[in-house]
């Protein structure tokens, strides 16, 4: 397998909780992080420049500055809690205004050196008890996973490019399929039973890298 395979080795992974939202829920989080040959101010520019967000992650609409809101095409909005460049970003995370889930998500940049960024990016969700009992941390965190990736391609300047075509590739399949198994793993670092992050793992997996009808047999 590529290069692009072996990102999944170069990313540390948490799974944890938290309470947000007012009134305050318990959320589930998971945690991504990983270093970007790349300097802070380039890294904060890919991640909060509407032109440069959507060659990575997806087109972006809204007013981007603190109190403003976004909308990603086709995904989450929400409002812009704390901008504090080039370090933090803070957001509501919804899909749509009667979404009952609350999510925040929060990016935080430190430089490891004049090139080299370390990037940092948690997601903290409301999840009905029974999506997390069947998925666990992999149905959110293999996204980020590929939304890692996707801006670590961007920072080199080799896209990925048709993101829907390259998904139905091999290489596309192998990464989310090795996504999937180290967000079983952190899982079950944070306390699941092996069972349970197992059944996780083989459950996120059939969703998001099903098996092909000519693999059968």
């Amino acid at each position: 397998m590529s290069d692009i395979v072996d990102q999944i080795n170069d990313v540390h992974r948490e799974v944890g909780s938290r309470r947000v939202g007012e009134p305050e829920e318990e959320a589930r989080t998971v945690l991504l992080r990983r270093t970007y040959d790349a300097a802070v101010e380039d890294v904060w520019d890919a991640c909060t420049t509407k032109e440069r967000i959507s060659r990575w992650f997806l087109p972006v609409s809204g007013d981007l500055k603190p109190g403003g809101h976004y909308q990603l095409e086709g995904n989450a909005g929400g409002e812009i809690l704390e901008c504090e460049p080039p370090g933090l970003l803070k957001v509501t995370w919804l899909f749509g205004d009667d979404d009952p889930d609350f999510g925040e998500v929060e990016v935080r940049l430190t430089p490891d050196s004049e090139e080299r960024t370390v990037f940092e990016l948690k997601h903290a969700a409301v999840v009905p008890d029974e999506v997390w009992e069947h998925f666990g941390p992999g149905a959110v965190g293999l996204v980020w996973d590929l939304s890692a990736l996707g801006l670590h391609l961007h920072l080199l300047g080799d896209p990925v490019g048709d993101l829907a075509a390259w998904r139905e590739s091999d290489e596309a399949r192998e990464f989310m399929t090795r996504s999937s198994e180290a967000w079983g793993t952190a899982y079950q670092t944070s306390g699941a039973p092996a069972d349970v992050a197992a059944a996780a793992v083989h459950n996120t997996t059939a969703f998001y890298a099903p098996p092909r009808e000519d693999d059968a047999g």
